[in-house]
């Protein structure tokens, strides 16, 4: 793959073979039942896949994002719902490497690395959605504590995560809103509870949670970075990450869904010959595969935008607007080459289609996205 060292080259391909042996035998049963996959997670914490965010001296082999990506791609390739188990995960790392206090990196970042310790970010809110000003969420500063009210939504691996990157006001009166926000490294404890699992279309497996805060108490030394009023700045760097890793999913259940897709056409005959060859099925087939070529491109490209160090929301905007529709369509169109049987249980196509629509609202929906696009397009091109 372009732009990978030899390194990340053997990470990605070891990764492919684990999806092939291990995972996609088992995923259809797995969602079916949506049964939490301890024994596939289990094997990604020793290979190391929780720790490709966190560089030394706390982790072994961080990568760069655009092997991340790939990554990324292939166990959504698999089971989306593997790669939905270390975004946010990789978010709460990079948000540590890059603002946390050396004593907060220390604390957590060797324990991450492992997957001895995982994290989740809870951002949305039950009235609020993608518009994170609007939150409700408060930490009020009582000596050497913070005392957090408040609720949290859809926030994936909420059970299983010892460690929360919780966004809330710090400064409820703060103008513009966004000022008074910050990241508190919260971990569990009295007044914090996760109420219940929120039943889903797909992402089977994987939990995703409502959580409540009651009068949850936290040490001041748990803002992120030791300084008020930096979180909405600091999650938004984090969000570039998560938005690529979301494209990056699309793309995987996009790739899965061309794939079966094309298999299925060579084996199906209808009126004497394989089924691609109907121009009708062979089109559905070029544009399926021309479509998530050019989502590839967009992701690798806001991967490098995001490697260079420079701001890259509008480069991981377009990616995962663009990647996320397109694995939509691409599923579809799986399930319509497929015909009846794409409607079947038993063929994984059902699955792609169920899982793909979670990329087009997760991580800010593509609504959100195009406004963050179209505003990074004025600021960079200014009369």
């Amino acid at each position: 793959m372009d732009g990978l060292s030899e390194e990340e080259t053997a990470i990605v391909s070891l990764v492919r073979e684990f999806v092939d042996r291990e995972v996609r035998p088992v995923a259809r049963e797995l969602d079916h039942t949506n049964t939490y996959p301890e024994k596939l997670i289990k094997q990604m914490k020793e290979m190391g896949i929780f720790g490709l965010a966190i560089p030394e001296p706390w982790g072994e082999a961080s990568v760069s994002a655009q092997c991340y990506a790939a990554v990324t791609e292939e166990l959504a390739r698999g089971w989306m719902s593997l790669a939905g188990a270390m975004g946010g995960h990789t978010v709460v790392a990079k948000l540590l490497v890059q603002h946390g206090t050396r004593e907060q990196q220390d604390t957590y970042l060797p324990r991450m690395a492992t997957g001895e310790i995982r994290a989740t970010m809870a951002l949305t809110e039950p009235g609020g959605g993608s518009d994170l000003q609007a939150m409700r969420t408060t930490a009020r500063r009582e000596g050497e504590h913070y005392v957090v009210n408040g609720a949290k939504t859809w926030i994936t691996n909420a059970r299983r995560s010892q460690l929360v990157a919780l966004l809330c006001k710090t400064d409820p009166a703060a103008e513009p809103a966004h000022r008074g926000m910050s990241i508190l490294l919260a971990e569990k404890g009295p007044g914090f509870h996760v109420s219940r699992d929120l039943p889903k279309l797909g992402y089977k497996g994987v939990e995703s949670c409502e959580l409540a805060f009651d009068d949850y108490r936290v040490p001041a030394t748990a803002v992120l970075g030791g300084e008020e009023g930096r979180g909405f700045t600091q999650m938004m760097r984090g969000l570039e990450i998560g938005r690529i890793q979301v494209a990056c999913r699309a793309l995987g259940v996009g790739r899965a869904a061309l794939e079966d897709a094309l298999r299925y056409a060579q084996e199906r005959e209808s009126f004497g010959k394989p089924i691609w060859q109907h121009q009708s099925v062979g089109n559905y087939l070029a544009d399926m595969a021309t479509k998530l070529e050019a989502a590839r491109q967009l992701v690798h490209h806001a991967a490098r935008r995001y490697d260079s160090g420079e701001r890259a929301d509008l480069e991981a905007g377009m990616a995962k607007l663009f990647a996320s529709e397109t694995a939509m369509q691409v599923a579809l169109d799986a399930v319509r080459i497929h015909g009846g049987y794409g409607y079947s249980t038993e063929f994984d196509v059902e699955r792609y289609f169920r899982d793909a629509p979670l990329m087009i609202v997760g991580e800010g929906t593509n609504e959100i996205q195009r406004n963050v696009i179209v505003r990074q397009l004025v600021q960079r091109n200014p009369l």
